[in-house]
Parts: structure tokens; sequence; C-alpha cells
């Protein structure tokens, strides 16, 4: 009898996306795609389709504790990542158990969806503020999320240093700065701990099936973290799996398709 080795083992805590396109489920599909093995710790779950969020419902705290003691205690991990957090009592709940992770810990700091509904409640942005990013190893937001924990607003690349030095002021060691909404060149900046910088660009593609971009960057990332790269080259493979990801995007419903995170093996 065979018994085979087990992959690298990913954490996503997170809520689940009933369209299939963003949170938990998207965290899972590219940690299948770059060879990982993902688990999971739902902290909400929503109504969701291609266009918009309809609603959402958050899962007791006592129920997230439980599912990361559960695969942390007996499992274990190489990486964790965060996503969708929805209200105070979660963010701290998730905070305290990731004071003290085993592993590297990215935080997507998702404040809204790709269509603009908020997944995160506006009292909470000060806990994920004071309480999560003190305990990333790498903070991903967007330019939106930057305004929010910052106040700073960025228009153009030659504002994103300010707000990377900003955001890691908070606390994690790392910071990447996704100028993804900026025009031209999909340009992310990414700051370590010492201050060294290193700019990622890529073609922007004309494909508006965009869903899921960043929950599918943070958890490539975290993927790639767990299989022993060091942070500024797993950026980079992530952000070349989230290019093609995004130029095979595909339409799905009548709105806002997803990235296709199997584009690789089609």
């Amino acid at each position: 009898m065979t018994t085979n080795t087990a992959p690298p083992r990913v954490l996503t805590v997170a809520g689940s996306d009933s369209g299939g396109g963003a949170g938990i489920q998207a965290d899972l599909k590219a940690m299948l795609a770059l060879g990982v093995h993902g688990m999971s710790v739902i902290t909400a779950v929503t109504a969701q389709n291609s266009l918009g969020v309809q609603g959402y419902w958050e899962l007791p705290a006592e129920a997230v504790r439980a599912q990361y003691r559960s695969v942390v205690d007996d499992i274990g991990v190489q990486a964790i990542k965060t996503g969708m957090l929805a209200s105070i009592e979660l963010v701290e709940t998730v905070s305290g158990l990731l004071a003290d992770a085993p592993a590297p810990v990215v935080v997507d700091p998702v404040g809204v969806s790709k269509h603009g509904d908020a997944l995160l409640a506006a009292e909470a942005v000060a806990t994920v503020r004071e309480r999560l990013l003190p305990v990333a190893t790498l903070v991903t937001p967007n330019l939106h999320e930057v305004t929010q924990l910052t106040g700073l607003e960025v228009s153009d690349e030659s504002r994103m240093l300010d707000a990377a030095k900003a955001l890691r002021d908070l606390g994690p060691r790392w910071t990447l700065i996704k100028g993804g909404h900026l025009e031209g060149e999909a340009a992310d900046l990414l700051l370590g701990p010492t201050g060294e910088t290193h700019w990622y660009r890529a073609p922007r593609h004309d494909n508006r099936h965009t869903h899921g971009t960043g929950c599918t960057l943070a958890s490539a990332i975290a993927s790639q973290l767990a299989k022993g790269e060091p942070m500024p080259v797993a950026v980079a493979h992530a952000k070349a799996y989230v290019t093609g990801a995004i130029e095979h995007g595909f339409a799905l419903g009548s709105g806002i398709g997803p990235v296709d995170h199997f584009w690789q093996y089609r």
C-alpha cells in the first residue's frame, strides 16, 4: 500500500461566493491550480452572482474559531490567506487567532466587491487597521482599499510608494499596492521590511470579466509562499498566474464574469 506525500497546505479564511467567482471558491481553485492543498475557514455566506452581492450572513465567531483550530491543530498549514471578514467581531476573532500563526499570513483587506457592494462593515475598518494588519506578513490592498485604510488617494504610480509606506507603518512586514485601477500597464509595487521595492508590470487585457482578481492574487501568493518561495519571487509568479487568468476570464451570467483559474490547463 502506497502512502503519497501531501502537497503544501494553505488555509483561506474568507467568505463564500455562491457564484463561484471570488471568495472561498476562487481561493480553493487557485490553490488547486498551483499545486497546493487548500483548506477553508468560512467567515460569511454571500448570495452573489455576476450582477452583484444580494446579501451576506456572518458566521458566529465560535464557528470561525472552531474551523481554524480544527485545521491548524491537526493538519497544519504552510501559509494562511484572509479575505472577507465582514464585522468587528470577526476581524477581532481572526486577528487573535493569527497572532501566533505558524505560517506566513497574506491579508487581502476586502472592503467592497467587484460590483461596489460593501463586504466589510464601515465600523470594522479601524479594527482591520489596528488588529489585523499588525499580524500580517503581507497585505495586498487595491487602491480603493488603500484609501479606506490610510486616507491616501493614489491617482498615479508616483503615489504608490507613499501608500505602501503608510500601510507598512500600520504593521505588516510586506506591502503590495495593486495598481490595477490606474491607466496603462497593470503595475503593482511591493515594499519590503528593509525598504526594498519591487515593481511588477504586465499588459492590461481588454476583458471585463475580472471577478475574483484580488482573492485569486492573494491566494496565489500564499500558495507560492507555502512552496517555499521568497516573497518577491512568490509575488512575481502569482502576478504571472493572475495575468493569464484575467486574459482568459469568461462571461458568466449577464454581468461581470470570473477570471479563469485553470487557464493553464485548457
